[in-house]
């Protein structure tokens, strides 16, 4: 009710912005500005928020609350449901619609690259969802080691996709094929040890899915808890150095701009479609 709020109370401003750049996230039928792939990359590790807001409402409308069929899988809101493989893959299928936006605008194969990361994450959650679709001796002799596969394709490829276009670290030169060491990496934050950090715990965050494999912990509330709320430390961790990447490449570009008759100010370079790769 505060978001949608059209009194001048609680940043109007920037209550607006939100609700149209998540407009222009589900339509991506212009320019993509940065806040636009920004926003959208913070859904995608909200997508499992997504699903259990889905499933929730479900329950409510089908008056589930407080019942035995809250933990019945083949129940309407439960496991078997179509609509939770379906919830989870939109934030993903809007980054990828952005890539392809990207494309048509700037031409560049970088983009194209982009989106097939994203689509490597549709056959790792709609195998998932198969495994309550199929006998169980079809989906461990079959689908489980697709869905393993999928898995570790799309972890390594976001992995690499991270350290070497999102936060464009040059650490591991020979490793990550990295042209140039970044001197801006010790220049800012002087101990190499933080980059070590965050590429490990980037790795080993990124892998967090393989809890499933374990049939304990897949069923285990505190360990899906556990998971979500690592994930939520990653993704801060990204969004850190993301923005600083960010702000480094338009840095970059200063003298450039200053040679010209009219600067733009920070923000207009920040906002500006032209400006960013995504």
């Amino acid at each position: 009710m505060i978001l949608l709020s059209p009194f001048d109370m609680f940043y109007l401003s920037s209550r607006f912005f939100f609700l149209r750049t998540m407009w222009r996230i589900a339509l991506p039928l212009q320019a993509i500005t940065f806040p636009d792939f920004f926003m959208a990359d913070i859904f995608t590790s909200m997508s499992k928020v997504f699903s259990d807001l889905e499933r929730s409402g479900c329950r409510m409308v089908h008056r589930q609350v407080a019942t035995i069929a809250w933990f019945e899988a083949d129940s309407i809101c439960g496991s078997h449901s179509v609509a939770i493989p379906l919830v989870l893959v939109l934030p993903y299928l809007c980054r990828f619609f952005q890539c392809l936006r990207q494309y048509k605008d700037t031409k560049e194969k970088t983009c194209l690259l982009n989106a097939l990361k994203y689509s490597t994450a549709v056959p790792v959650i709609f195998l998932s969802a198969l495994k309550y679709h199929v006998f169980p001796d079809v989906w461990i002799s079959f689908y489980r080691p697709l869905w393993l596969i999928s898995s570790v394709v799309n972890s390594l490829y976001s992995f690499y996709w991270d350290i070497k276009r999102d936060w464009d670290l040059s650490i591991l030169t020979r490793i990550f094929m990295f042209k140039n060491p970044s001197a801006w990496s010790n220049l800012l934050y002087g101990r190499s040890w933080v980059f070590y950090w965050v590429l490990g715990s980037n790795l080993i965050l990124r892998c967090t899915w393989t809890y499933k494999l374990s049939a304990h912990l897949r069923h285990n509330y505190l360990t899906v808890f556990a998971i979500t709320a690592l994930e939520v430390v990653r993704r801060f961790q990204w969004v850190f150095f993301r923005v600083e990447n960010e702000w480094n490449k338009m840095t970059a570009k200063q003298n450039f701009e200053m040679s010209s008759d009219v600067m733009p100010s920070e923000s207009d370079r920040l906002l500006d479609s032209n400006s960013h790769k995504v």
